[in-house]
């Protein structure tokens, strides 16, 4: 084993990993089987898997292509080499719209090739359930369907050619192979005129069998497609491989067929006594019509998939919706855009929880609480007032709120007055005001203008009200979020068209719009331009900074823990660059989630799990930290869960830290104290909300009693009111 990892290492650009945890973590697909696999490699191009191969069959070791691991029947689970195709081999190599055809690589995700392809509004028409997440290799290997196969038919209907390695080394494109082509291939010998001669020996030999042992049904994927090699269906070599679940060749790349995107989409239910009446019913409803579905549920399925949806919603609300699949799952499935998609169908229609509301519709309320910052702050930190407002909001009660700035960074940079820069100036840059850097810590913001200024930049903000969506996406508001990210849109346009970089200092906002914006208007060009533009504090400053610009020297210790998003979608390497050119010696915990993940540890019902995940490493890596070092987390929910539990020490963002070297010595413990954060409200004013709320609850339910002693009196015979 040593020796064939060592060879793999050597031969192979790709990730070869034979480690325990990545063999466990790609020993089981969507069945219950588990085979555990000889090892994983990831190749880097199809060149390199096909070396993979090579090594492999060297070595006479078993290899195992693998897409998105949906299988059902362990076909993705074998003690072999798997070789994942999904991280890098996922290109969509090109489209022929005329003759709707495109070349595709093994790797690539059903959902992500038909966005691809929604320009052409063209799509590949089978549609198995796993279309989020499976790829069109898997689906060769499997002859996936799905509902869609009534319009559709099966995988093996829409593939024209593939390019096929066999475990010998043979190269080869194949798929329809008429009689002078294969006279051709056998004058030229060589192995893969023996492919071709054995294969039509096989035919020959079986021809009967084959013509009247295959039943001529809509949805056969079993066994190998040896009736397509007749001559009848000329000899098409491709579609026999399909449905051969990788136990004769690896896929390379394939040729398919695309059909039309439907102009519109409708759902048509009928009713009917059993499920026998509606089966006789369906060649009926054929002479009618040609659905793109067509499929039955009795009243028991019904009544199971309803409790299965149940079951789905409980087992979502203990996801914290950090992203650490997308980056770290051997399937990348993105559980925080499933958990926000199934929320979204979920509430459609339907009063959603108290905490959508609250924390969803956060940037309204911080928006909002500029009219009386302070009066706000103590009613969220009001005795008995704050407790019954936590129950209201659906937001735990161990969780304190946290609290307002006396004043916005918004509000901060217009007193400020400086002349607006040109967007296409190449020095300008837009910071983008994200609701935690504005309302809550605006020091974060402000200590980023002044070190942007520092290295020679003009820096813009936006002092109209934007926002990314992310509170409307992470409780699947998504109609309201697709609102909000378009009036975004047209307040940033003069920059979106000037090219102007756009910072962003939270890591989850950023993300959004790297990520999740262009998921959620695939169409929109802006989208997709914005997203190419936004950079984070450390990408800008390591990579455009002016020739000659260093940040302070700061000579420290740092912890630093990296926000989840950032970490699933960003990375972390011009942040550590940027550390190492600030001489800090940085610490990056890999400690996994600081268990906050914005509003799911401030839902009630959340606390204790969100503290519990803390625990499994940041707090006590935070709580042994030397008292002069410095505590770095970019994210709102890092630092506030660091804030409120029990480490006696806060979290400064990098920008904080970076404005503090320019402007003085950090002191020698506890540095993070010269950061500016909101203060909280004093006792006396607290105090003074709940009282006012008393008393006006006692004025009310006074005269409330007054008005009910009047009708009373009124009701009885011979008395008035005096």
């Amino acid at each position: 084993m040593a020796a064939l990892e060592a060879a793999l290492r050597d031969a192979v650009d790709g990730e070869v990993r034979f480690d325990a945890g990545s063999r466990g973590a790609y020993a089981t697909d969507g069945s219950n089987y588990r085979q555990v696999p000889l090892g994983v490699v990831v190749p880097r191009s199809l060149d390199a898997g096909a070396r993979a191969v090579e090594v492999c069959a060297r070595f006479k070791a078993p290899v195992l292509s693998r897409g998105g691991g949906t299988s059902l029947a362990g076909q993705a689970t074998n003690t072999a080499v798997i070789i994942d195709w999904t991280k890098y081999c996922h290109a969509l190599v090109s489209v022929d719209p005329g003759a709707r055809t495109c070349v595709v690589e093994p790797g690539i995700v059903l959902d992500e090739l038909n966005r691809r392809l929604s320009g052409h509004r063209l799509q590949f028409g089978p549609k198995p359930s796993t279309h989020s997440h499976c790829a069109l290799g898997g689906m060769i290997g499997n002859n996936s369907c799905g509902a869609s196969a009534q319009a559709y038919g099966k995988t093996v209907d829409n593939v024209r050619r593939l390019e096929i390695l066999t475990y010998d080394g043979t190269r080869m494109w194949v798929g329809p192979t008429s009689e002078a082509e294969r006279a051709r291939i056998a004058a030229e010998g060589g192995r893969r005129a023996e492919i071709y001669l054995g294969l039509e020996r096989i035919v020959a030999a079986y021809l009967a069998d084959i013509r009247t042992g295959y039943p001529h049904i809509p949805r056969r994927v079993s066994g190998y497609n040896l009736d397509s090699l007749l001559p009848e269906h000329g000899f098409d070599l491709a579609k026999a491989l399909v449905g051969s679940e990788g136990t004769l060749v690896t896929v390379l790349r394939a040729e398919l067929d695309l059909v039309p995107v439907p102009p519109h989409q409708s759902l048509l239910v009928l009713g009917y006594d059993d499920i026998c009446a509606a089966a006789d019913d369906v060649p009926e409803l054929l002479r009618h019509c040609s659905p793109g579905q067509l499929e039955a549920l009795d009243g028991r399925m019904a009544q199971l998939m309803r409790e299965e949806h149940a079951e789905v919603r409980d087992a979502l609300d203990l996801c914290l919706a950090c992203k650490g699949c997308k980056s770290d799952c051997p399937t990348g499935v993105d559980m925080a855009t499933y958990k926000a998609e199934f929320l979204a169908h979920h509430y459609d229609g339907r009063p959603r929880p108290a905490a959508h509301y609250s924390m969803g519709w956060l940037p309204v309320w911080a928006l909002l609480s500029r009219l009386a910052p302070s009066l706000v702050n103590s009613a969220l930190h009001a005795p008995g007032l704050a407790r019954a407002g936590k129950w209201l909001a659906g937001v735990d009660a161990a969780r304190r709120a946290p609290v307002f700035a006396p004043q916005s960074f918004v509000q901060w940079w217009r007193a400020r007055a400086v002349d607006e820069p040109d967007p296409a100036d190449e020095r300008t840059v837009v910071l983008w005001p994200d609701t935690f850097s504005t309302y809550f810590h605006p020091s974060v913001a402000i200590s980023a203008v002044r070190v942007l200024e520092d290295a020679g930049f003009r820096v813009a903000v936006p002092t109209e009200a934007v926002c990314c969506g992310l509170t409307w996406i992470s409780t699947g508001q998504l109609d309201t979020a697709k609102k909000v990210l378009r009036r975004t849109l047209r307040v940033l346009r003069p920059y979106i068209e000037a090219g102007t970089p756009v910072i962003g200092l939270e890591p989850s906002c950023t993300a959004v719009f790297r990520a999740d914006a262009p998921e959620l208007l695939p169409d929109d060009q802006d989208v997709r331009r914005l997203a190419g533009r936004f950079r984070t504090f450390a990408e800008h400053l390591v990579r455009h900074a002016p020739e000659g610009w260093q940040p302070p020297a700061l000579a420290r210790q740092a912890l630093v823990q990296t926000h989840c998003h950032q970490h699933a979608v960003l990375k972390d390497d011009a942040d550590r660059e940027l550390m190492r050119r600030a001489h800090l010696d940085a610490d990056v915990l890999d400690e996994g989630c600081c268990g906050l993940a914005g509003n799911f540890g401030f839902e009630r019902g959340h606390h204790e799990l969100s503290l519990a995940v803390a625990e499994q490493g940041v707090l006590p890596a935070v709580r042994a930290a030397a008292p002069g070092s410095l505590l770095l987390a970019d994210g709102f929910s890092c630092r506030t869960q660091i804030e409120q539990s029990d480490t006696g020490r806060r979290a400064l963002h990098l920008a904080e830290v970076l404005a503090l070297g320019l402007d003085t010595n950090l002191p020698g413990e506890h540095p993070e104290r010269l950061a500016g954060r909101p203060p909280e409200p004093s006792r006396a004013s607290r105090w003074a909300i709940t009282a006012g709320a008393a008393a006006l609850t006692a004025g009310a339910a006074v005269l409330t009693g007054r008005g009910a002693a009047r009708r009373l009196r009124r009701a009885q015979p011979g008395t008035r009111d005096t």
